[in-house]
Formats: structure tokens, sequence, C-alpha cells
């Protein structure tokens, strides 16, 4: 969220921005559940209502706030360009990358805003997006994680 902060461009895939969309309008969906929770609590008039009215204006206010937060990153987010150069690493470029032992990963590289390492999709801001950028196909990246030092060679950019 730091890019909107700064009014720069957020890049995002195809199935991120949709993930965005999706969580948009999970939000909007529990605002206006909060909202009528709140109005028929509203209409009671016991003192013991008063905590709950409570609780549930502090989930509202938290529900409008990240709706707000994800609104502002929507507003200046863009897709990914589809015709780039493949020559070298960049935001948005797949690449498949082997070990020592043969082993073949295959990542997208992203903002850290859709980074799931588990899901193939490792942020530009990451230990190992940061030694991929500006790479091309058959160099290897290096990069440490505390005190061990990995080794993979980039096999094909996409």
């Amino acid at each position: 969220m730091n890019a909107t902060l700064n009014n720069k461009t957020l890049l995002l895939s195809k199935k991120g921005m949709k993930e965005l969309k999706k969580s948009i309008a999970n939000l909007e969906h529990d605002l206006q559940r909060a909202r009528q929770s709140l109005r028929e609590l509203d209409k009671t008039t016991g003192h013991d209502e008063r905590f709950e009215r409570i609780e549930k204006l502090a989930l509202l206010e938290s529900i409008e706030a990240e709706l707000s937060d994800k609104q502002l990153v929507l507003s200046t987010a863009k897709l990914l360009p589809t015709k780039r150069a493949r020559l070298q690493v960049a935001i948005g470029s797949v690449v498949d990358l082997i070990d020592q032992q043969g082993r073949l990963f295959r990542y997208t590289i992203v903002d850290s805003l859709e980074a799931n390492p588990s899901d193939g999709r490792i942020s530009i801001a990451s230990p190992l997006g940061k030694s991929l950028i500006g790479k091309t196909a058959r160099d290897f990246v290096e990069w440490s994680a505390g005190m061990r030092a990995n080794r993979l060679q980039l096999v094909r950019i996409m």
C-alpha cells in the first residue's frame, strides 16, 4: 500500500486484480451487514445493548477503513503490461529456476501486495525477487536467507 501513498501506479497481475476486486466486494457486503445489524440494535432501548453497540461500531469502523484502503489501492492499480521484453526479468515476469539437484521452480514476480509464495507469486521486494530483477536466461541467481546462501539458475523467462 505504500505505493499508493506515493501516488505511484501499482502493477498487478490479472489474478491479483481479480482478488483485489473480490476482496472489495466482500468488504462492501460485510459493511452492509454491519450497518443493518447496527440499525436493528438501535431499535432496542436497553442499557445492556450499549456494549454490543460499541463493539458493532468498532467493527463498522474497521471494515470501513479496510475498504477505504483497498479502494485506494484499486484506484492506482493497473494490469501488468502483456507485451514486454521477455529478455530480462521484470515485475510480471514468470520465471523458471532450477536448483543444483535439478528441481524446477516457477515463480511470478509481483508487487508485495499480491505476493503469496505458496501460490508461486513472489514479491519484487523479497530477497529472491530483488536478485532476479534484470537477470536474463542462464544467469545464476544468488541470495541469502539468514546464514544460508541460496543459488538457482534462471532457465526461462515468460
